[in-house]
């Protein structure tokens, strides 16, 4: 079970520029979850162009794991946003875990086409991070003929000629970049240091993504497959998964039912006292400190279809609590001492709310969290039932711990 992370202490970067995108790249690749930046300027440190050195300096103090679960955005079906206009795309796909691939295309040829993927973000250090932003001489000369740049220099980006222009305005460029006179003749990349991979450009394409997409404000479990990615079309998607998260603010656990249960109804038997017809819980197929997630399959042959009701059979709202309250006991009873000589028993119940009938036919797949450590025997939990992706039951309740008599 992963926690949240933050640092374990602070530290400074300075320089000028712009490109907040490379900070959040760096702090979400390596899992830091709560973080306060504080920017003594008009604009975020550009350093090298890339987000190697946020790494550095937050491994050199370290990162501390708080009490708290990492709450993920699972993405469970194809979502895709794209701009005509540009031929740009991003789409997400079901994963695993978080990864990228990610196209450039230009009108260019320096850098027609580049493609680059991470599949664990656990290399971003090593494959991503050093990459640097890069910029296009044509991009440049507008700007310098309007007298927009007053200055520059060849160590935070990567300069591209690939256009021919005049001998002269080619010196004025790097007068104001601050470099030798170049041939005008020559084409290519024009900068100090040596490109660290040939792709780099794609691959900081990819550490913008990455880090425009931090904004969403949960770390997401998905593929990203952008292609022809910028900044506007960036900030649209994570403006649109906002809006995706808040609608399935509450999502349903995965449930994969060839996995083995972390308890099966034998071992649920030697915790809970209820038999047939009222043991309600099938298996338990996750439990961590806080939560835990049970299963009930609804049949045809379950008793009190027989009379609610017969020719609409449909599940007890007041079953799916004591249902939902089963789990809840499970997960209580396993973090004490020889579970099998207590019982748990309710003590209060709120804000029950049902969304959706219960039928036969139905998986209830039930997430019962704790809402506060267990005090003196008592405690209290936040319940959700679903069937699907959908929300049928909530509640809140309390329990107390009894030892049986």
């Amino acid at each position: 079970m992963l926690k949240q992370k933050t640092l374990k202490d602070s530290f400074s970067l300075s320089g000028k520029g712009l490109h907040v995108e490379h900070g959040m790249a760096a702090l979400y690749a390596l899992g830091i979850d709560n973080c306060l930046i504080q920017v003594n300027g008009p604009e975020f440190p550009i350093l090298d162009g890339s987000a190697q050195y946020y790494v550095q300096e937050i491994e050199r103090v370290g990162t501390v794991e708080q009490n708290a679960v990492k709450d993920f955005y699972i993405i469970k079906s194809k979502i895709e946003f794209r701009d005509e206009t540009t031929g740009s795309s991003i789409i997400v796909l079901p994963d695993e875990n978080f990864s990228l691939n990610v196209l450039v295309s230009y009108d260019s040829t320096i850098i027609p086409n580049q493609f680059a993927t991470l599949e664990d973000m656990h290399n971003f250090k090593d494959e991503v991070a050093a990459s640097r932003t890069f910029v296009f001489v044509r991009e440049i000369e507008p700007l310098l003929s309007a007298g927009l740049i007053k200055g520059g220099d060849l160590d935070n980006a990567i300069v591209i000629y690939e256009r021919k222009m005049s001998q002269e305005s080619f010196d004025k460029l790097a007068d104001v970049m601050r470099v030798p006179h170049m041939d005008a003749e020559q084409l290519g990349y024009i900068n100090h240091k040596p490109l660290v991979w040939a792709n780099e450009c794609a691959r900081h394409k990819l550490l913008d993504v990455i880090g425009d997409l931090a904004l969403i404000g949960k770390p997401i479990k998905g593929r990203i497959i952008a292609t022809r990615p910028g900044h506007t079309i960036n900030n649209k998607f994570a403006r649109q998964m906002r809006k995706e998260i808040r609608l399935h603010e509450i999502q349903a656990p995965s449930y994969d039912c060839n996995r083995e249960p972390v308890m099966d109804v034998n071992r649920i038997r030697e915790l809970l006292p209820h038999r047939y017809p009222f043991q309600l819980v099938d298996k338990v197929i996750e439990i961590g400190a806080n939560y835990i997630v049970g299963i009930k399959n609804i049949t045809a042959n379950e008793p009190f279809f027989q009379g609610h009701f017969p020719q609409e059979p449909v599940m007890p709202g007041v079953l799916q609590v004591e249902a939902m309250a089963q789990v809840g006991g499970l997960l209580v009873l396993n973090s004490v001492d020889e579970p099998e000589r207590y019982s748990t028993y309710f003590m209060k119940i709120d804000g029950v709310k049902f969304r959706q009938k219960v039928v036969p036919g139905d998986t209830i797949i039930f997430r019962v969290e704790m809402l506060a450590p267990i005090r003196r025997g008592i405690s209290t939990m936040k319940g959700y039932a679903f069937v699907g992706e959908k929300v049928v039951c909530e509640a809140e309740f309390m329990a107390q711990i009894v030892k049986n008599k």
